[in-house]
């Protein structure tokens, strides 16, 4: 990865952030030629999937939102990681990460106490200085701000972790706006935020990044066909825009690891030079996300079906991809 980074910075793709200053882990600055690359990437994607579609229509969000919106998304509660600390030199680390480089499993959504036996029976030690570990613990990895001159809980807010979500609570209005029929769909692209632990492999990991993110509402039963055209759709205009195919796999997520409101997770990973890894995940959100927010705010969520002349609430099928894991890939 050093020469790619070298020259991305040389040949103006990619700055360290306020390097001046030594800089901030995990946050970069995209160049005079970077941000031409970035905005052909999200312009070429915006015209192939919202401008070129009658299904599809867009949205570009609010990044602060309802507090509340993260209690009924689940992400309070559940989007956490596991953190261990050397005991001697104090570099944190995933313990999922630290697992995955030393004994090559796919430790996502392992337990605390399993992720710590593990790295406790298998010797892993500090990869900066050598140095024990303390056991796993979790913490959430939500930005979080306050609203308001004085800070407290009732103004705490946070900086969005997924785009996704404005979407789903702008359901309703963008029903009664647009007049669309089942099947459609609500792109967007925009910032999130994840306060990642450790630093990542150049812009492959980061604190703040790109989503180009879409929510595609089809009718309960219709969702397999959905996800598997969502991943045709995908994985040719990577081809086309000339990624090699032979570079691209996909990867079925297993029971243990898919997120608790997907009935399935197909991630498109790239063979980047630190290995594959994810390039883009396409999931099937079922109706999870419309109902939870139905039930948190007593709004009716639903679509009336003109041809049954019946509500229903609709599954979602989510192909979301990194930008700055696009960038890099092209890169």
């Amino acid at each position: 990865m050093d020469p790619i980074v070298s020259l991305a910075k040389r040949r103006g793709f990619v700055f360290p952030s306020s390097e001046i200053y030594g800089g901030l882990a995990n946050t970069w600055d995209y160049g005079p030629m970077g941000v031409l690359m970035k905005n052909n990437i999200k312009a070429e994607w915006w015209k192939t999937f919202i401008q070129s579609r009658d299904d599809m229509v867009g949205l570009d969000a609010a990044i602060l939102m309802n507090p509340k919106v993260w209690v009924a998304s689940g992400h309070v509660a559940n989007f956490n990681d596991a953190l261990v600390e050397c005991k001697k030199c104090h570099e944190r680390y995933r313990a999922d990460h630290l697992l995955e480089d030393a004994l090559h499993i796919n430790a996502e959504g392992m337990s605390v106490s399993d992720m710590t036996k593990l790295i406790e029976e298998n010797g892993i030690l500090c990869p900066a200085c050598g140095g024990e570990l303390t056991p796993a613990k979790m913490f959430n990895t939500m930005f979080s701000t306050h609203l308001g001159p004085v800070e407290s809980e009732e103004g705490r807010v946070y900086l969005r972790p997924e785009t996704c979500q404005g979407i789903f609570v702008d359901f309703k209005n963008i029903l009664n706006a647009s007049r669309k029929k089942l099947p459609f769909g609500v792109g967007q692209i925009g910032k999130v935020f994840r306060n990642e632990i450790t630093p990542g492999n150049f812009i492959f990991r980061v604190l703040e990044f790109e989503q180009m993110e879409i929510e595609y509402f089809v009718k309960p039963g219709e969702d397999k066909e959905a996800f598997e055209m969502w991943l045709h759709n995908m994985s040719e205009w990577y081809e086309r825009l000339g990624i090699k195919k032979e570079n691209m796999r996909f990867r079925e997520h297993g029971d243990d690891e898919r997120s608790f409101y997907s009935s399935r997770t197909v991630d498109i990973e790239y063979q980047y030079p630190i290995g594959w890894k994810e390039l883009q995940g396409i999931a099937d959100r079922t109706d999870y996300d419309l109902l939870q927010h139905s039930k948190f705010t007593g709004q009716d969520l639903s679509y009336f079906d003109e041809d049954t002349k019946e509500r229903i609430v609709p599954y979602v099928i989510e192909p979301s991809v990194g930008v700055d894991r696009l960038f890099l890939a092209f890169l």
